[in-house]
């Protein structure tokens, strides 16, 4: 981690200060466009976006800079600007259009999709004596959820309140979060957004936010009616006072952003800032000027220029500062990591510069490591620093407690369990030793692909309503519908399905790395099948607090795992052992098989032996603490041998099975020697004592 007087950001001083500054009764505006020949600051009246009521002309400053010191940026302006350049391949200036600052800190919408203003704002918020939280990483459990539909349907809290930043931070959120256990709420984008014009056209909109207007202004649709009429100032203090009162519960906030591509699209799509400032410099581009898209969403935004890479830089020292949020969450981040040649480098000077940013230390770093352009797939290949969803985590679980599952009922097992317990002791083989297992992002679902239940009901995605003829979403889910596609009333089949559940939340919440479970998953929340519910914004996508009792029972099963992962600390190693060293933060691994004895090399590997007893201990100088762990992976019940050779070991208690329908309280004690009836594919965990 570098220290202040030895970090330079991108493009150094040349490059601060951008967006608007006030000061002495004036306001600064600077902006940056390498190729523009003119840019003009155009005011507009505070009630009628359409009527100018004043401009002025900006310079060119050293770096590419254009800038402007004015009375007429007070508190509250409505403002665009008009930028002129030069015509030719790569380039998109008209000086007729209205843009948005890059750097805007509040917008105004007006009549048209396009019709919008950017805002003055005068930064300041009272944040009493509230402070960030900083969990451990060992400690973190993420809750990744969408801002609107966790709170949309929730009934004990006000109407005005449903599906806003300030309904997040109600005390009867705040309850739910605590009982659960969770310490981190991951939002799905919050930085203003608009959904693209072909779902409009269906009547749809973009529901899960991926379509960034703006990086540093929060969305106002989320905000409650009063804040809205308000203005953009009253919508950035409810999302302030949302941070506030989380960060006085405890919880952490950490903001999925979406930084590799912008609202504007392919060439010919919405034209409402970057494309309009230089297009030749923000986006990528072959020579002609053709888009290079490594995202899927018609540009790619070219961190390989110090413009680029700085934009993103203060953005993200934006939220961490200002807005005090505790980590980010990086949509397609192997994007930002692309050089000049549009290839991925690991040590990209955009990702070490966010990684030694004396701004943003302390703050968490996530990534989902891969795009959709070539080399794009990255996992376990970000710098030390970064954390990353560990999608080699997600498959093998799924694989092991579903499509295998499934293959065996036809055939038998097709692989052994030695990948598996490779993913539940923190995916050595992905993640190297300077980085540790803390590294891995654990997850089985999240907010895109099947909900948990839907992993266990379906076995083929069912996207019709999102009218692209089912083509959209993933094809290869790894899910089993346990022998009936969708609902059922067969009572086998729902308690095949409900103990699935339990075995993969059980896995997740349980294995080596950093948990994140996806809001509603607790309770069993169904998609009916849509696998890529981005355009619904409805009760198909918002959390249903209508509980029925199974639903209650596996939100107690999950509350109970993750007090139980906190209880226990030989479950949440910051490192990985080493055989015959002494690794501080590391828990030493023994593996047994069902008979009791230390797994021999053949057995991790024979689909025929997908049983195995997995002992955790904290290491010499932390807290004494031991686990076993029973992992039962065929659907024939066995009987399992506790192993007699683990050093010191008189007793083993039982913590949690997920062949109980609810949690038991009951802590029964067993003897090293005892033979245990296991039932099929079931987990079962003990403390060691």
């Amino acid at each position: 981690m570098s220290d202040s007087s030895a970090f330079c950001p991108p493009g150094g001083a040349a490059l601060d200060d951008l967006g608007v500054r006030l000061h002495d009764g004036v306001g600064t505006l600077r902006v940056w466009s390498q190729n523009a020949s003119a840019m003009q600051l155009v005011v507009f009246d505070a009630t009628d976006l359409d009527w100018e009521v004043d401009r002025a002309s900006l310079e060119r400053r050293p770096g590419g800079v254009w800038e402007v010191t004015t009375d007429l940026l007070q508190p509250g302006t409505r403002y665009a600007l008009q930028v002129s350049g030069p015509h030719g391949p790569g380039n998109t200036f008209n000086e007729e259009t209205l843009l948005l600052d890059p750097y805007a800190r509040g917008l105004a919408q007006g009549v048209g999709y396009e019709e919008w203003r950017s805002v003055v704002i005068e930064d300041g918020f009272d944040w009493g004596d509230s402070r960030k939280p900083a969990t451990p990483l060992d400690r973190t459990v993420i809750y990744e959820g969408h801002l609107k539909g966790l709170t949309k349907r929730h009934p004990d809290m006000p109407p005005a309140l449903h599906g806003t930043y300030a309904g997040l931070a109600h005390p009867a959120m705040i309850e739910h979060l605590h009982s659960l256990g969770v310490t981190s709420v991951e939002l799905l984008p919050v930085h203003a957004f608009v959904p693209e014009p072909r779902l409009l056209e269906r009547g749809l909109t973009n529901y899960w936010g991926y379509n960034t207007l703006n990086f540093f202004t929060p969305h106002t649709a989320y905000a409650t009616e009063e804040a809205r009429q308000a203005g953009p100032e009253a919508v950035l203090a409810e999302f302030k006072g949302m941070v506030r009162l989380l960060h006085e519960a405890g919880l952490e906030v950490i903001l999925d952003v979406v930084y590799n591509h912008t609202s504007e699209e392919g060439l010919g799509g919405p034209r409402t800032s970057l494309r309009g400032i230089d297009n030749a410099r923000y986006y990528r581009q072959q020579p002609d000027g053709a888009y290079i898209d490594t995202t899927g969403c018609g540009n790619t935004l070219n961190t390989a220029t110090d413009a680029g890479a700085r934009f993103v830089l203060d953005s993200l020292r934006y939220w961490a500062g200002e807005m005090r949020v505790d980590g980010f969450r990086f949509d397609l981040a192997a994007a930002l990591g692309r050089d000049a040649n549009h290839e991925f480098s690991r040590e990209h000077p955009l990702l070490t510069a966010i990684r030694d940013d004396p701004a943003l230390r302390g703050v968490k770093l996530i990534a989902e490591p891969w795009d959709v352009g070539m080399g794009g797939w990255q996992t376990g290949n970000f710098p030390d620093g970064w954390h990353e969803w560990n999608d080699r985590y997600r498959d093998r679980v799924r694989n092991f407690w579903l499509s295998d599952i499934d293959y065996a009922r036809r055939a038998s097992a097709p692989v052994g369990i030695g990948g598996f317990a490779t993913r539940l002791a923190g995916s050595s083989n992905t993640y190297s030793d300077e980085r540790g297992p803390l590294a891995s992002i654990n997850f089985v679902t999240a907010h895109d692909g099947f909900t948990l239940h839907d992993l266990v009901s379906y076995d083929v995605k069912h996207n019709e309503a999102n009218g692209e003829q089912n083509r959209d979403g993933a094809d290869m889910n790894r899910s089993f519908n346990h022998g009936v596609e969708g609902p059922t009333d067969d009572p086998g089949i729902l308690a095949a399905r409900r103990k699935a559940m339990r075995n993969l939340l059980g896995t997740l919440l349980l294995s080596a790395g950093v948990p994140m479970l996806t809001a509603g998953d607790e309770t069993g929340r169904t998609q009916r099948g849509n696998n890529n519910a981005y355009a619904q914004d409805s009760a198909l996508t918002w959390l249903d607090w209508e509980l029925e009792d199974w639903q209650r029972d596996l939100r107690a099963h999950v509350a109970a795992l993750i007090r139980l992962r906190g209880e226990n600390p030989a479950l949440r190693p910051s490192r990985y052992a080493v055989q015959g060293e002494q690794t501080p933060r590391a828990s030493d691994m023994d593996w047994y098989d069902q008979h009791g004895e230390t797994m021999e090399q053949q057995q991790w590997t024979d689909p025929g032996h997908r049983t195995l007893q997995y002992v955790a201990a904290t290491t010499a100088g932390e807290v004494p603490n031991r686990i076993l762990l029973i992992v039962h992976g065929t659907e024939s019940p066995i009987d399992v041998t506790l192993p007699t050779a683990i050093e010191g070991a008189t007793r083993f208690i039982a913590l949690w099975s997920s062949v109980d329908e609810a949690p038991s309280s009951e802590e029964r004690a067993f003897a090293p020697g005892d033979v245990l009836p296991i039932p099929g594919t079931s987990m079962h965990l003990f403390r060691v004592v």
